[in-house]
């Protein structure tokens, strides 16, 4: 019993370790490959939204990633990718479209979700590396892979829980702004044809649907106007 509470102990603090580690390398990326938002309609719809927070100002950034996508980090600034910023000046987004982005972003902010990763993550590393050893006992080898494996599902859980709270507070945030849930139910359905859903296990996946997602934003959005 003392050995393994012993195992958890240290699977937790290399499990902190790692993350804030990765936390580290991903802004010090941040840092060399991004430069401020500088479009005036797009900084204007970003404004609205930091009104409507209660925020005197939201930090936008580009991010050199050929990805369409957007992230935070946990001192409120937001990132969008070069390759959404293209989609977006080519025509195939709106202002109001990249905003709900932005949205979401600050939804993982405000939620802290940040912290609730580190703890998550913490957490699972160490029961995922207490779990391979207690099953590699009458698994050998093949118990470690069953450990991952229900780590991986846990984490993938916990990940579309995040997501799904962030489309709701993006939803509020966005109805607040002016802008109503259609830009971001449009986004979503853009990004689903730019981004296709993964092939294979539902269960194992960090996003939920784009159907999903969108069929909750819809009942939000008609739940608060009635």
């Amino acid at each position: 019993m003392v050995q393994l509470l012993l195992l958890l102990a240290v699977a937790a603090v290399i499990g902190y370790v790692q993350y804030r580690m990765g936390l580290m390398r991903m802004a010090q990326e941040l840092e060399a490959k991004s430069h401020p938002l500088e479009d005036p309609k797009l900084l204007a719809a970003i404004r609205r939204l930091a009104l409507a927070n209660g925020l005197g100002h939201v930090q936008a950034q580009v991010f050199d990633m050929p990805m369409v996508n957007g992230l935070a980090t946990p001192d409120g600034r937001v990132f969008v990718t070069t390759a959404l910023m293209q989609k977006y000046k080519i025509g195939l987004l709106s202002a109001e479209e990249v905003a709900s982005v932005v949205a979401h972003e600050l939804g993982h902010v405000a939620l802290g979700h940040h912290r609730r990763r580190m703890i998550d993550w913490t957490g699972r590393s160490a029961a995922q590396l207490a779990l391979g050893v207690v099953l590699n006992r009458f698994l050998p080898i093949i118990g470690f892979y069953i450990a991952a494996l229900l780590g991986a599902f846990v984490a993938a859980g916990l990940s579309r829980r995040d997501e799904f709270e962030a489309d709701r507070y993006a939803t509020a945030l966005m109805i607040r702004a002016g802008f109503g849930a259609g830009p971001q139910i449009a986004m979503l359905r853009k990004l689903g044809r730019m981004i296709p859903n993964p092939q294979g296990a539902s269960w194992l996946a960090s996003h939920p649907a784009v159907d999903e997602r969108v069929a909750e934003i819809e009942h939000n959005a008609a739940a608060w106007a009635a």
